[in-house]
């Protein structure tokens, strides 16, 4: 059994894989492949509203907000956000937590003026700012609320009356959140969600035209709510597994059963990395991520050897990124106990080699 701890796209259940992999050869009997079936076709808009159903029922998502699934990933809404929040002679607030936080306030420049409240660039992003002030001003104030490279995560809506974008990507559906604090969420689906290839926007109405600025029909958040995310062909296939593991999830208890599985499998973890003298976290422990969790060995001339016996007992994907080096697990939503108890187990059998 392979334990697959990449950072993304990723894992997702046993089941989901089988019923997809069916759909491939024959979608609910039409004789046709869900790769070849029309997306206006009845059936497909049947996923679709099944699908919006889902995301509103697990997320709670209140009336006078649209459900709008897209294409082009995050990196695609770190330039749709101010050109449709952002007026002319406007200002958006950032707060700066890592590469992805880096790049969404990168693209917002191209649109207009954009001001940094705080950074935590100054240790190679392994904390979150905790004092700043976001101007009353700004349009809107922007964050990431988890970062994948550096295991830091937001678990607090910070404190502002302007709106409040953020970019959930990598921990949408992990945990329990009120959408009503937030006026716009944007996640791309490849780590809790589904495939690669279908963005999530969750939007408050009342910011359609916020900009003023005519935007080509595309990259218009109000065009494509008005056509049901039909716009333009959309990725059939993405949004298809997505409804097939908002399924599974539901079946599961929903958000409150499976944060309960995220925290007991991060506590796990963590509490092997604090205990365990040939390894030590890299976040600051009170911002933790419960999604990627970060970890380097004391003496990093054994990392070699220690990636070598993960490969042997079959885990995947745990090799850190450039950034940060070291070791990184993405424990998402499909990653069992099982998984987490397997690294625990090879962490302890390489400490007890190297006494």
């Amino acid at each position: 059994m392979k334990h697959n701890f990449g950072a993304g796209p990723c894992i997702l259940p046993k089941e989901v894989f089988e019923q997809a992999s069916q759909a491939v050869i024959d979608f609910n009997g039409t004789g046709l492949s869900i790769l070849e079936i029309s997306h206006r076709s009845k059936e497909f808009e049947e996923v679709v509203v099944e699908t919006e159903q889902l995301v509103r029922e697990l997320l709670n998502v209140p009336s006078g907000y649209s459900i709008l699934f897209l294409q082009g990933g995050a990196s695609q809404q770190f330039a749709m956000v101010p050109m449709n929040l952002l007026p002319a002679d406007g200002k958006a607030a950032y707060l700066d937590t890592g590469v992805w936080a880096t790049k969404a306030a990168k693209e917002a420049k191209r649109v207009g003026q954009v001001e940094i409240v705080a950074s935590s660039s100054d240790q190679n992003y392994n904390y979150i700012p905790k004092l700043y002030t976001i101007p009353t001003d700004a349009a809107y104030f922007h964050y990431t609320s988890n970062n994948t490279i550096y295991g830091t995560e937001v678990f607090d809506r910070p404190a502002t009356q302007v709106p409040v974008v953020v970019d959930m990507s990598s921990d949408i559906l992990s945990r329990n959140i009120n959408i009503a604090d937030y006026d716009l969420i944007y996640a791309g689906a490849q780590k809790n969600m589904g495939p690669a290839g279908v963005t999530l926007v969750i939007i408050k109405d009342e910011l359609f035209g916020k900009s003023g600025r005519t935007n080509p029909m595309i990259f218009d958040y109000e065009a494509h709510a008005k056509a049901g995310s039909m716009y333009n062909t959309p990725p059939v296939f993405s949004i298809y597994v997505s409804m097939l593991n908002l399924r599974w999830l539901k079946a599961k208890g929903g958000i409150d059963v499976i944060e309960q599985e995220n925290i007991i499998k991060a506590r796990t973890l963590y509490d092997e990395i604090d205990r365990n003298p040939f390894f030590r976290g890299t976040a600051a422990v009170e911002d933790r991520s419960r999604m990627n969790v970060t970890f380097v060995m004391e003496n990093a001339e054994l990392e070699a050897e220690f990636l070598a016996l993960a490969k042997e007992r079959n885990l995947i994907g745990i090799k850190g990124h450039r950034s940060v080096g070291g070791f990184r697990a993405s424990i998402y939503n499909a990653l069992t106990i099982s998984s987490i108890n397997a690294l625990v187990d090879t962490m302890r059998e390489f400490e007890e080699r190297k006494k």
